[in-house]
């Protein structure tokens, strides 16, 4: 009856084992990717969008931003930096009939989050004086072009910053940059040939521990 037990039981620890390979194995996470994100400013606080650029319709008297930085996501994407209030960035444009001003702080970025290569513009403050209907998106055209999109309608660029490159993905730090030929990426995702023979043996060697157990039974 031991026996048997035994028998039972070394598939299950095998394919535990099976499984644990299988994880260690897998292809490391992306660190983040490398893009614009958009906040909006109450007081002294900023909060991450809950909207696009191209569909938020900020009030006269708003202070928004722009980040450029690699981050997983909006949890922990790196905020726009510097102090300055509506007051200050809108200080030189006067108030129009007709038009609203909308106050814009525009962050660069540090050289660890630009793309290979690349410096990053010193970060700036813009006030867009626009049409009451007018969109943050329309707002940033008005004092930071050229702005380049994709063709998802994400915000690639602002003042032509970065050259090139939209959101991408950025490997974990010590993974390779790409697959290397032959892995599992360049098959379509799935499981690697080493890992299907591992699990053959497995599967190969669970059988015999079962057929034994059972003859000494």
């Amino acid at each position: 009856m031991r026996s048997r037990r035994r028998a039972a039981a070394l598939p299950a620890l095998l394919l535990a084992a099976l499984l644990t390979a299988l994880t260690a194995a897998g292809p490391a996470g992306a660190a983040g990717y490398r893009y614009w994100s958009f906040w909006e400013r109450e007081g002294d606080r900023w909060t991450y969008a809950t909207q696009g650029p191209s569909t938020a319709r900020p009030s006269d008297g708003d202070v928004q931003g722009f980040r450029f930085a690699v981050s997983e996501d909006s949890a922990d994407a790196a905020r726009p930096r510097g102090t300055a209030d509506f007051a200050t960035i809108c200080a030189a444009t006067p108030e129009r009939d007709g038009r609203k001003r909308i106050a814009l702080v525009l962050d660069f970025g540090t050289r660890a989050d630009a793309p290979s290569g690349g410096t990053p513009p010193a970060a700036r403050t813009a006030c867009a004086s626009v049409p009451p209907d007018a969109s943050t998106a329309e707002a940033l055209a008005a004092v930071a072009k050229p702005l380049r999109y994709d063709t998802n309608a994400l915000l690639c660029a602002i003042a032509g910053y970065p050259e090139r490159g939209c959101g991408e993905q950025i490997p974990a730090e010590g993974s390779a940059e790409e697959p290397a030929k032959g892995s599992a990426e360049d098959q379509g995702g799935g499981p690697s040939l080493g890992l299907l023979a591992g699990a053959g043996v497995v599967a190969v060697l669970a059988a015999a521990a079962v057929w034994q157990a059972r003859r000494r039974a």
